[in-house]
């Protein structure tokens, strides 16, 4: 079989909303989801052995392959379908990591498309879904891609219609752990952070079809709960948020998952192709991306 090939997606949290912690320790998440344009390219060349080499500017941030998370869920995957054919996955890294936007999670969600095509299994198998909900939180909604929004700890998703939209992508090369996040949250376990009043305030899902400027409308009455945490981990994230909001076209800037990746939607694409160029040339030690979000 000939070398298959998939692009890993940065995932965006345009809203992200903590309900409260589990007694067992997780956390519940009300979170609008979407899907950029930039992304990592994974590549599988159907063999007898687990392989994974990685190229790519992220390259060496990725640490070892051995507990990279192509190769966890793909041997979560092998415990679930026992004659599962594998091979060499070649992964070339663009997306920064520990960044808020999913990078592993979309190359395991990759990895467990990849390995479901070349075995003639369906993207949505359940076996598929379960390795993808044992490798991580995020690698659900990236295993489908798709605007969503996503509930629970990352296993409850709901399809949006979701329009694209002008976006610049910045992190400030700031690795950022999510536990230490949560920490700074400081929720215990069984804690509850939203109640009744606050859950019927919630953003409206525009209809399907609405404008993007309607979805626009809707997401800049969100938040992300996890922005002011950040903030006191990475203080950087601060001046990001800043420099984004100073742009001329900016609709809306906000954080990504926990961070330090944060957003900025424009009411054009070339404005948001005008404020990437000037923040790269301002901030040239910065990641930035413009494109699309959808």
């Amino acid at each position: 079989m000939s070398q298959l090939i998939e692009r890993a997606r940065a995932k965006v949290n345009l809203t992200l909303r903590v309900l409260g912690r589990r007694p067992d320790g997780y956390h519940d998440l009300d979170s609008i989801v979407a899907f950029s344009d930039c992304a990592d390219t994974l590549v599988l060349e159907p063999g007898a052995e687990l392989a994974l080499s990685m190229t790519g500017p992220g390259a060496d941030a990725c640490g070892g392959t051995d507990d990279n998370l192509v190769i966890r869920a793909a041997r979560l995957l092998k415990e679930r379908v026992p004659d599962l054919k594998l091979g060499h996955f070649r992964l070339d890294k663009h997306l920064p990591v520990a960044a808020g936007i999913g990078g592993g999670s979309a190359d395991a969600a990759a990895a467990l498309r990849l390995l479901a095509s070349a075995n003639d299994i369906a993207h949505d198998d359940k076996r598929v879904m379960d390795a993808a909900r044992a490798t991580g939180a995020d690698v659900p909604v990236c295993l489908t891609s798709h605007a969503c929004v996503m509930g629970g700890i990352g296993e409850n998703l709901t399809p949006l219609d979701f329009p694209e939209l002008p976006a610049v992508l910045v992190n400030p090369r700031v690795a950022v752990a999510t536990r230490d996040v949560f920490a700074a949250l400081g929720l215990r376990n069984g804690e509850l952070r939203v109640g009744i009043s606050e859950v019927l305030e919630a953003i409206t899902i525009p209809r399907k079809e609405a404008s993007a400027d309607a979805w626009v409308y809707e997401l800049v009455g969100g938040t992300n709960d996890l922005e002011a945490p950040a903030l006191k981990v990475q203080p950087v994230i601060g001046d990001v948020l800043k420099v984004l909001r100073d742009q001329t076209g900016v609709k809306l800037a906000r954080m990504s998952g926990s961070g330090a990746t944060c957003f900025a939607i424009f009411g054009s694409a070339p404005e948001a192709t005008a404020a990437a160029a000037a923040i790269s040339k301002n901030y040239p030690q910065w990641w930035v991306h413009a494109g699309t979000l959808g």
